[in-house]
């Protein structure tokens, strides 16, 4: 075979060149460009003669580092060799060429000759864009994750099942206040973490979840911190498996759920808890009552619900102060819990009502009524021991109602209106006591209702009607009349005040029916001005302590007198002592707003409530009403009559008006005419009579008893 001349050798080597993945180039030792195979031509967009011919530098592509600024012309790879006479490899450049860019990775090494002189510079380079561009993705992506993962307060891990490497990040070491793992960093490490409860509970869920076909998980259980307390967290993330199943790796995060858990209890005891005492709230005991007679329907058993109001709390509150007032609930509440059991709810209804509710009693009714009885008692006992008030030590008592149940056809609604209702029966029995439900109660609450609802009808048709008892003073002429209301319910049915002012104080009515009755006064009193004979009489309309609670009740007067025309000076207002044991300072207020009107008070049944001296000296009061208890008895009872006449004597001293009611005698007007009182009014002066009738009769004439 012959031997091939240099020209073809050189020819197989070009080929050769040609047909490599990579772009070479061939340089001088002064830099020039001697050769350029096909791959390097192609990304340098010349062909082998331009490539010689531009020499060193070409102004028509950029070299650039990875940040996109362009290379030195000592930073390429040619001239780096020139200089350092050594081989150069794994440097990535980038080329810029018509607005297009490629990455570069690049090898050069230097060739010399025998005598050691360098005669060329060989670079090779690899078009690695692709690689580059998908490096610089996932450094972004790195970078994103980094960022995201810093702002989050979340502690990424990763286990490696078949390898069982763990990686835990930083952040979940400072979650549980490590510094570093510290023994942990394996696969059972988190485990020896894991609360004692919690231990379970995740082996189980870890055995479900490998062999199954799930790709996420979340579970929540407890880490123990370096200080001891355990840490909530949610462990969420995914399972990594292979083309049959098997699981691979599981990867998560971690988060801290100590504020959630904090912010959830706050939450819920703003719902289900009274913030003043602690207890459970009158939501969540209704809603627990539902689950409490499902409970005692499935066992059989019995139950009680107990409906507790303190007595005389409100007047405690009126003048000792809102502040006494709540001292006391929460020591209530103290007692209350350590009397009743564990398993009983109690819950704080609202205001100075509390409500226990106790479960599976005994099998029958009696016999649940008598536990519950037993546990009653030691309340009421506990109950009424001295509380210490600030400086002051109080007592306060309890009125308790009890109902029964089983589960049977009741509703929570239902048992809560038996208990309340048996609690206002024991209030009725004296206080300081408990009552039993039974259904008579219901059927006076049921007539109670339906009074109410004729009341208001009533109120509504003009069924009441005004009567007048006629005042006379001392020598029997008449100076006035005290205002009476009748409920003319048919044209044979008229109800006395007795049979329905209790009511309507009880029931609220006494606010629109006070209203009418005042302002069909004020109506007659404007009648009656220019009649020589009614226009000199005074007035006197009974007021309920519930009118003057109500702080526009001097503004409301004031409108009625403006619209009636009524003079003001003959109007009295009756008031009984009871008032007085509601705010002090605001009653006072509302009485002097309307005594600058012209308006007179009087105070009706002295001597038999709330009496004080105090209150003549504190209060305008223009007239004393002695009560017709003592009137009664003052001709015949030694008791009454120095009352009656110390009253009387009290009443001059003070410069007030003295009326007696309930003049019935003749020895008991002479009696009271004889000690000075100012007026008397009774059955044997007048009866009362329909405000027409009393107009007609004593109209023009000076009216003598």
């Amino acid at each position: 075979m012959q031997p091939s001349s240099p020209a073809e050798v050189l020819r197989r080597l070009h080929d050769l060149h040609d047909h490599l993945p990579a772009g070479v180039v061939a340089h001088a030792a002064d830099g020039r460009i001697l050769f350029a195979n096909r791959l390097a031509q192609e990304l340098l967009g010349r062909t082998l003669e331009q490539l010689i011919e531009a020499g060193p530098v070409n102004e028509e592509w950029t070299f650039v580092h990875d940040d996109g600024s362009p290379l030195s012309p000592e930073e390429l790879p040619v001239n780096i060799v020139l200089r350092t006479k050594a081989k150069l490899a794994g440097l990535v450049i980038g080329l810029k060429r018509d607005a297009t860019s490629r990455w570069l990775l690049c090898n050069a090494y230097p060739e010399f000759d025998g005598a050691g002189t360098l005669q060329q510079v060989v670079v090779c380079f690899t078009d690695c864009t692709t690689l580059k561009t998908t490096q610089q993705s996932l450094e972004e992506s790195e970078e994103r994750l980094r960022l995201v993962l810093k702002g989050s307060t979340d502690a990424p891990w990763d286990w490696h099942l078949a390898s069982s490497e763990v990686y835990y990040s930083q952040r979940w070491w400072n979650m549980l206040g490590y510094r570093g793992d510290e023994g942990y960093a394996n696969p059972d490490g988190w485990v020896r973490l894991l609360h004692p409860g919690d231990v379970p509970m995740i082996e189980q869920y870890v055995n479900e979840l490998l062999p199954s076909t799930r790709d996420s998980f979340s579970v929540e259980f407890r880490l123990r911190h370096r200080d001891g307390h355990y840490v909530p967290v949610l462990a969420r993330g995914y399972v990594s498996r292979d083309a049959t199943g098997l699981a691979l790796r599981i990867s998560g995060v971690n988060t801290d759920l100590t504020e959630r858990k904090r912010t959830e209890k706050r939450i819920y005891q703003l719902a289900y808890c009274d913030h003043l005492t602690g207890l459970r709230n009158r939501r969540f005991l209704i809603e627990e009552l539902e689950h409490v007679l499902a409970r005692g329907q499935r066992s059989g058993r019995y139950g009680a619900l107990l409906y507790l109001d303190l007595d005389n709390f409100k007047l405690l509150n009126d003048t000792m102060g809102h502040d006494m007032g709540d001292a006391l609930l929460r020591q209530v509440a103290r007692r209350l819990r350590s009397t009743v059991r564990h398993s009983d709810e109690l819950a704080r209804f609202g205001g100075d009502e509390f409500v226990v509710v106790l479960e599976d009693l005994h099998g029958s009714r009696q016999g649940a009524a008598s536990e519950a009885g037993r546990i009653v008692a030691k309340i009421l006992a506990v109950l009424d021991q001295p509380y210490q008030l600030d400086a002051f030590v109080f007592k306060s008592t309890a009125s308790v109602g009890i109902t029964i149940f089983d589960g049977d056809a009741t509703s929570t609604e239902t048992l809560l209106k038996q208990a309340d209702l048996a609690m206002y029966n024991a209030k009725a029995d004296g206080r300081n006591g408990a009552c039993f439900f039974d259904p008579a109660m219901q059927d006076a609450a049921n007539r109670r209702a339906a009074f109410e609802a004729a009341m208001v009808d009533g109120l509504s048709m003009g069924q009441f009607r005004l009567f007048c008892q006629p005042q006379f003073d001392g020598e029997g002429q008449l100076v006035g009349a005290e205002v009476l209301v009748r409920w003319q319910r048919s044209e044979r049915d008229l109800i006395g005040p007795d049979h329905f002012i209790g009511f309507a104080e009880e029931s609220g009515l006494i606010q629109p029916l006070g209203a009418w009755v005042l302002q069909e006064s004020c109506r007659a009193l404007a009648r009656w001005r220019e009649d020589g004979a009614l226009g000199r009489l005074k007035l006197a309309v009974n007021v309920s302590v519930h009118q003057m609670r109500d702080p526009q009740f001097p503004l409301a007067v004031g409108e009625i007198l403006s619209g009636t025309g009524a003079p003001p000076e003959r109007l009295y207002l009756e008031l009984t002592e009871s008032v007085f044991a509601e705010n002090v300072d605001a009653i006072s207020e509302r009485m002097h707003a309307l005594r600058a009107r012209g308006i007179c008070f009087s105070l009706d049944d002295f001597g038999t409530d709330y009496s004080s001296l105090g209150y003549l000296m504190r209060f305008p009061l223009a007239a004393l009403k002695i009560d017709r208890s003592f009137v009664r008895d003052v001709d015949r009872s030694p008791g009454s009559a120095p009352i009656v006449e110390a009253i009387i004597a009290l009443g001059r001293k003070l410069d007030l008006e003295i009326v007696a009611e309930g003049v019935e005698h003749e020895a008991q007007r002479s009696f009271l005419v004889r000690g000075g009182c100012s007026l008397l009014q009774g059955y044997l002066l007048g009866r009362p009579m329909p405000l027409a009738q009393f107009e007609q009769t004593y109209r023009a004439t000076a009216g003598h008893a």
